[in-house]
């Protein structure tokens, strides 16, 4: 007898594109949000696109409160939420880079009310998904959470965002390839719960932005659009999937080892890239295509090495060799590798000396 069943939650409305962000007021009206509402951003983004909108609001007669996070931590949900219970608004809207959005989303979920997503940074898959990424310490933790209402992202403040934060987040798209290589060998190995749709769904957004590379460059709004219409799709497979395997593996457990050994070093999406190149030559050696990763990279100016990183060669060995540790989640990895298999991946692929 057939029991299976699911619950899905995805963004009801997606909008992207030029000029986007006067349609604002309009998402809210369509989604038949009532009440006032509460933006959660941070400095930059508060004058890039926060202000712009509020002052929207205002001429359609609605005065949206403010609240101002400087970095993403737990003590700023907190903050967003002591802001919620005072202010006593009808929903969130997540106006910035990754940890403006990530806050909002972990606030709205404590406060049961819907969010919105509107992205200043095409810097990582969070901008949809259902997880909230935030440090704590000298640890990473991703934070099950309710996905946004609606995504609007302007094309042209993304194209506007520093480089750096757009080839980080086609850098995170890039390593779907071997967080799905992950995915399958552990529903072989340990038979753990897959979706070949989401699967599917998160090898094209990788597809799209390696063959696409080209095409990626600063300042350009069609880069901006290639990129987040691979973001939201990332997005959407993590929803479908009910967790971060498709587009979290190995690659992000040597991310997460990373900012253990050296918080701040490199961007997360940078970390991950770097991390993909490694354990793609892990799933499939010399003929695997560590090497389409890597001049993917390559390509859109993402880091490839250690150097680039701006992280010493034994840093990459010692994640390399400890990040199996960080949480129970089968990958390549195993049980770990011992120093002489790390150093030896990391020199054949050129990601060490």
């Amino acid at each position: 007898m057939f029991e299976k069943s699911t619950w899905i939650r995805l963004p009801r409305n997606v909008i992207v594109g030029h000029d986007v962000l006067s349609d604002v007021v309009d998402v809210v009206d369509e989604l038949h949000l009532q009440g006032r509402p509460l933006f959660v951003t941070s400095p930059t983004p508060r004058r890039v696109a926060a202000d712009p909108i509020a002052a929207d609001f205002e001429a359609a007669g609605i005065e949206p409160a403010i609240v101002t996070i400087e970095s993403a931590t737990f003590d700023a949900v907190e903050r967003v939420i002591e802001t919620a219970e005072a202010e006593d608004p009808s929903y969130l809207v997540g106006v910035g880079g990754g940890k403006a959005i990530d806050i909002a989303k972990m606030a709205s979920d404590h406060l049961d009310m819907g969010f919105l997503s509107v992205p200043t940074a095409a810097s990582h898959d969070g901008i949809v998904s259902n997880r909230g990424s935030v440090p704590d310490g000298d640890t990473r933790h991703s934070v099950a959470a309710e996905p946004p209402l609606a995504v609007v992202a302007d094309t042209g403040v993304l194209a506007e965002a520093p480089w750096e934060l757009t080839t980080a987040g086609c850098a995170d798209i890039i390593s779907n390839y071997t967080a799905v290589m992950d995915w399958r060998l552990a529903k072989r190995l340990k038979d753990v719960e897959y979706s070949e749709y989401s699967a599917a769904l998160s090898e094209m957004t990788a597809e799209i932005l390696v063959d696409n590379a080209d095409l990626v460059r600063p300042g350009l709004e069609e880069s901006s659009w290639i990129v987040t219409k691979a973001l939201v799709s990332s997005g959407v497979a993590m929803s479908i999937a009910g967790s971060s395997r498709p587009a979290s593996g190995a690659e992000h457990l040597f991310s997460h080892q990373l900012d253990r050994l050296e918080p701040g070093a490199a961007l997360h999406g940078h970390q991950v890239g770097v991390g993909s190149i490694l354990t793609a030559y892990l799933h499939g050696g010399e003929r695997g295509i560590w090497r389409d990763i890597r001049d993917a990279l390559a390509s859109i100016d993402a880091p490839t090495t250690a150097a680039e990183l701006g992280i010493d060669d034994e840093t990459v060995i010692e994640a390399l060799t400890t990040c199996h540790e960080i949480r129970d989640r089968y990958t390549i990895l195993g049980n770990g590798m011992n120093e002489r298999a790390a150093r030896e991946v990391a020199t054949k692929t050129g990601v060490i000396d």
